[in-house]
């Protein structure tokens, strides 16, 4: 005769078989052309929007901002926009030195943002899909529009309706 508490499954027990009924879902993840930074000088207080193509650099002050990747999700996912970004100060003689090499998160602007005494720079978004269809929203109805479109004849949906007094 076997014990009822080895009949019972335990909760470790029962979450790693729940867990291996459910399968996966992975957000699909868009590659992105273009990264949008914001930049704050804090000497004069102006913020200026960067918008860079990847693998381009573009100045601000004395850094050079040069974004490798940018992903997205697409409109229906939770956002999460990610970005390899290299940034480079040029000294006063003339000198590049990297100060920053690594992943900028747009959702936590204040984890991986670049901090310089002078100059700050965080990612705020990615632009311009690789693949535009699968960045764009659902449309509803786009496949009942283009089945009637082509044959011509009305279905029953379309008539009018006839009032029925009671």
């Amino acid at each position: 005769m076997v014990p009822r508490s080895l009949l019972r499954p335990t909760g470790l027990a029962a979450a790693l078989v729940a867990g291996a009924l459910i399968p996966c879902a992975h957000a699909q993840r868009l590659e992105n052309k273009v990264a949008v930074f914001s930049a704050l000088d804090k000497v004069t207080a102006t913020i200026k929007t960067l918008t860079v193509p990847l693998n381009e650099t573009r100045e601000f002050g004395a850094l050079k901002v040069t974004p490798r990747i940018c992903y997205s999700r697409p409109p229906t996912e939770q956002p999460k926009t990610t970005s390899f970004v290299e940034v480079q100060e040029v000294q006063l003689d003339g000198q590049e030195k990297k100060i920053f090499s690594g992943w900028m998160f747009a959702e936590s602007p204040g984890l991986n943002a670049v901090e310089h005494p002078v100059f700050d720079v965080w990612l705020t978004g990615c632009e311009e899909p690789s693949n535009p269809v699968a960045a764009a929203p659902p449309t509803e109805g786009a496949a009942d529009g283009a089945a009637d479109a082509g044959t011509g004849e009305s279905s029953s949906d379309d008539l009018p309706r006839r009032r029925v007094r009671r």
